[in-house]
C-alpha cells in the first residue's frame, strides 16, 4: 500500500511547466499539464550535468511520449518512466502522484 505525502496545493503548480518539491528528502520535479489533464513527478537530478535541475527545464513530447528537456545538455527525459531518449542505459527515477480534493500527493515508495 502506498504512503501518499501531501505537497501543495494544485494552485501552487504552474500549469506546463515544471516546480520542485522536497519529499523525504528527494527533490522531486513536478509537472502539471491540465490541458491533458496530467501531473508526473521525475527525480530532479540530471544524471548528465550531475545536479538537480530538471524542474527547470522544457517539456513538450517526443512521438506522443510526454518528456522534460534538461536545461543543461539537452537531454531528453520520459515523464512516463524516467527513461532518456538519447541514452538507453540512464533513467531517472519517477513517483506516483495524484491530486485530491484539490491537493497534490507523492508517493515515493517503489
Amino acid at each position: 500500500m502506498s504512503k501518499w505525502i501531501d505537497i501543495c496545493a494544485v494552485t501552487d503548480l504552474q500549469a506546463d511547466s515544471g516546480v520542485c518539491a522536497l519529499v523525504d528528502g528527494k527533490q522531486v520535479a513536478i509537472f502539471y499539464m491540465p490541458k491533458n489533464n496530467a501531473i508526473y513527478a521525475i527525480d530532479n537530478y540530471d544524471p548528465f550535468g550531475k545536479v538537480h535541475v530538471l524542474s527547470r527545464g522544457l517539456i513538450g513530447d517526443i512521438k506522443g511520449e510526454p518528456m522534460v528537456s534538461s536545461p543543461l545538455y539537452k537531454q531528453h527525459f520520459s515523464l512516463k518512466t524516467g527513461q532518456c531518449f538519447e541514452d538507453e542505459t540512464v533513467k531517472n527515477d519517477i513517483y506516483a502522484i495524484r491530486i485530491e480534493n484539490d491537493r497534490v500527493e507523492i508517493s515515493t515508495e517503489g
